[in-house]
């Protein structure tokens, strides 16, 4: 893998305006998966040894038989050529052909007056060829011409002496090395063999890690993964254990968390139940209301802290309409005399933990719903995200506030002032919700002159 990467980083070093688009097209089409990366390290290697293997071999030996084989029918020729010159009684040269034919395999015929055709055109692999006019011109040293072209079995040469040529048809293998064939089928056969073995073992050792992301992405999103146990090679069980021991010490984090904070609900609404029996015990004085709204609001942050800490970790992922959501949430919209609008694009049905991602919209919702008079929440569902955008016209919040209203209890002296409805944690909520989904909450600058919230989770 480490190849790959200092492949792409001397890539990235050149500069020349020349190699840029060569650079980016490569950058686009190298691997970036390990499996495939694995794959590519253990075959191209391979692959290159065995070209080089073959090539040097297949040369070689190709050659080395070819000349041999040439070598002797060609002194064959030679032999048959000197008893036709030796022995001149022989009109008909039927004693020759039948030696020829008998003894050394070859088909010949003597024409008189005899022209040798025009040179053919060569073959782009001209081995034989080659060693054949060189085998000719050294034993021979006569005119020639010779015919290998085609998928004949028969190879045809042509010697002109005197005024004779003498016609012979030898088999296409007694010149030419042609069982290399059953090498190449060999070859090939064990690197086919190899790669689907590299494949099945680099299948067995990718997939531990897969599931490991897998799971670890699933615990990012909030999801269970209770199924998951360490698998693979050592240092993947390693990687394994460690995500668990992780896991493990988050969630018991979270659960004395909430423990915690049972006790601590338990405790302060004890207390305030006591103060709301008290003051009514008072009766109404006018110097008794004030503290009254005081118990009230303390009631308000303290469940809007316990939704806040425990974060409704303990809902399962369900189904979801967007329709439904945003129309429920626009008829309380236009209860305040307001206007809120809705487009969807894509899959009205989501998978998220309906009640948590319920409240992270309605905050939002609500958020705009005080300091705005109109809204507008464009949603978008592809393969991958969700994401949803809220646009209203209210007077937003400065840049250098934006990531401070995601801090608990935090509330604004500006733009959107001090509210007696709230208690500083719809936004903070807002953002854990969407991180608990694995996505998240930013916030920017409306078209429509407001603030603009844009919610994104992996659908």
């Amino acid at each position: 893998m480490a190849l790959f990467d200092s492949l792409k980083r001397d890539m990235d070093r050149l500069t020349l305006p020349g190699w840029r688009p060569m650079t980016r097209w490569l950058r686009r089409r190298l691997p970036t998966g390990l499996y495939t990366r694995s794959l590519l390290i253990v075959i191209l290697p391979m692959l290159l040894l065995q070209g080089v293997v073959a090539s040097v071999f297949m040369e070689r030996h190709w050659r080395m038989v070819t000349e041999r084989l040439s070598e002797s029918t060609v002194r064959d020729i030679a032999g048959i050529i000197e008893v036709i010159q030796a022995y001149p009684q022989d009109s008909n040269y039927d004693a020759v052909s039948r030696i020829a034919s008998d003894t050394l395999n070859l088909t010949i015929a003597i024409e008189e007056n005899g022209q040798l055709p025009p040179p053919r055109s060569r073959p782009f692999f001209a081995i034989l060829d080659d060693i054949l006019a060189e085998q000719i011109t050294r034993q021979i040293k006569m005119p020639f011409w010779i015919d290998t072209v085609g998928d004949s079995r028969l190879v045809e040469i042509r010697i002109k002496f005197d005024t004779r040529v003498l016609r012979v048809f030898v088999r296409r293998g007694s010149t030419y090395a042609s069982n290399t064939h059953i090498f190449l089928v060999w070859m090939i056969g064990a690197a086919v063999v190899l790669v689907i073995i590299s494949i099945l073992f680099l299948r067995g050792q990718i997939r531990p890690i897969l599931t490991l992301a897998s799971a670890a992405e699933s615990f990012g999103k909030g999801q269970k993964t209770d199924g998951f146990s360490p698998r693979g090679a050592e240092e993947i069980r390693r990687a394994g254990l460690a995500f668990i021991q992780m896991r493990e010490r988050i969630e018991r984090q979270m659960e004395q968390r909430t423990a915690m904070l049972a006790g601590i609900s338990h405790d302060l609404r004890t207390i305030l139940t006591r103060f709301k029996l008290q003051l009514a015990l008072a009766g109404n004085k006018p110097e008794l209301a004030g503290m009254g709204q005081d118990v009230d609001d303390m009631q308000s942050m303290l469940e809007g802290y316990l939704a806040f800490a425990k974060g409704e970790a303990e809902e399962d992922f369900g189904e979801l309409r967007l329709s439904e959501l945003l129309e429920k949430l626009c008829l309380e919209f236009t209860l305040h005399g307001k206007t809120m609008t809705y487009e969807i694009d894509g899959e009205d049905e989501i998978a998220v933990r309906p009640n948590a991602f319920t409240r992270l919209v309605a905050n939002l919702v609500s958020n705009s719903e005080r300091y705005a008079k109109s809204l507008h929440v464009d949603a978008r569902h592809s393969a991958k995200w969700l994401t949803l955008t809220l646009d209203d016209d209210g007077p937003g919040i400065p840049a250098g506030s934006r990531e401070d209203v995601f801090k608990p209890f935090y509330r604004l002296d500006e733009a959107r002032n001090l509210n007696s409805s709230g208690t500083g944690l719809g936004l903070a909520i807002a953002r854990d919700i969407a991180r608990a989904h694995g996505g998240n909450v930013t916030l920017a600058d409306s078209p429509r002159g407001g603030l603009r919230a844009v919610v994104r989770v992996p659908a």
